[in-house]
């Protein structure tokens, strides 16, 4: 589970790492003042999303609710085999409540280095259309339209997403062709949640 310093604009800082770890920098432009806030694992909501394999483990970081200008953060964990966000949504419009304007960045690691995800990104009427082969160590710019994700069968995929844009909200619009997936939901994937507070005290131990 992860550790988040959330620090103000014009903070200048220095990093000491006492042990092994990965640091993530999340940044966007921003002009509210707001106080630093540690973030400690006990801290980050769980969220167990979706069903059947489009079951994943949400890590809410930095959650609209937080008291921040613009940067959301949570990270997302998808079993082997397994589709994120899916049914494949977009949030590129301002119109809220139901979705508003966000750029987002996935980087992107697997428990294996020859593992990849398959990440598709695209607009409502094609004019951007792409489907990538991602690999450990690798970031996709999602600037606007749709953009599911599925892990290769065998490796467990893991993504930091880093989100900023016009409201303090997640709110995203499905792809009305696929709606219909979330009615056939049913159970869901026992192997989630991948990390817990539990794994975490164990390892400690």
């Amino acid at each position: 589970m992860p550790y988040a310093l959330y620090l103000p604009i014009s903070t200048e800082y220095a990093i000491t790492a006492e042990t092994d770890c990965d640091l993530a920098f999340c940044f966007c432009r921003a002009e509210e003042l707001h106080a630093p806030k540690l973030i400690r694992p006990e801290d980050v909501e769980v969220e167990i999303r979706g069903a059947g394999n489009a079951t994943r483990q949400i890590n809410k970081i930095i959650k609209p609710e937080f008291p921040a200008h613009r940067l959301l953060i949570v990270e997302v964990y998808t079993p082997s085999g397994n589709w994120s966000s899916y049914p494949p949504h977009k949030h590129d419009v301002h119109n809220p409540p139901g979705e508003v304007d966000l750029e987002e960045i996935y980087y992107y690691r697997i428990d294996r280095p020859e593992g990849y995800a398959i990440q598709k990104v695209y607009t409502p009427d094609r004019r951007l259309d792409e489907t990538l082969t991602v690999r450990d160590g690798e970031m996709v710019l999602i600037p606007e339209g749709y953009h599911p994700v599925v892990a290769a069968h065998g490796y467990t995929v893991y993504y930091l997403n880093a989100l900023a844009g016009s409201a303090r909200s997640m709110a995203a619009s499905d792809d009305p062709d696929y709606l219909w997936v979330r009615e056939t939901w049913r159970d869901k994937d026992p192997r989630v949640p991948l990390v817990t507070m539990e794994m975490e005290g164990a390892r400690n131990n």
